[in-house]
């Protein structure tokens, strides 16, 4: 789902229109942007919660030449799922459960085929 599909189905739910919803939609996410940016947590229970990890530098590698570059120290935003979605996008069994067998099975019989 995109930005504008959530504004949509939100603007689709109730009695708001689609400027009113973006609006929504913007405020929600700058709160939550700003609150990470003051190293704060957001727990939004039965969905996750958001924190900032620190990072300590290391010395990467640039792929095309090899030679090694400093990567700098950085904080960036972890997402952990709450146990009520987790169970939830479990039990959904709409979509079948990729990185099984079933598709390399797929590809033996288009291979077959030709």
């Amino acid at each position: 789902m995109t930005k504008s599909e959530l504004i949509d189905a939100i603007a689709g739910r109730g009695e708001l229109t689609k400027a009113r919803a973006e609006l929504v939609v913007n405020c929600v996410f700058d709160a939550m942007t700003q609150a990470l940016q003051r190293n704060e947590g957001i727990e939004i229970r039965g969905f996750g919660s958001f924190t900032v990890r620190p990072y300590k530098p290391y010395s990467g590698r640039n792929p095309r030449t090899g030679q090694p570059v400093p990567v700098p120290a950085k904080r960036l935003p972890f997402f952990k799922v709450g146990k009520e979605l987790k169970e939830l996008v479990n039990a959904s069994r709409a979509y079948a459960i990729s990185g099984d067998d079933d598709d390399e099975d797929e590809d033996d019989e288009e291979s077959d085929d030709e």
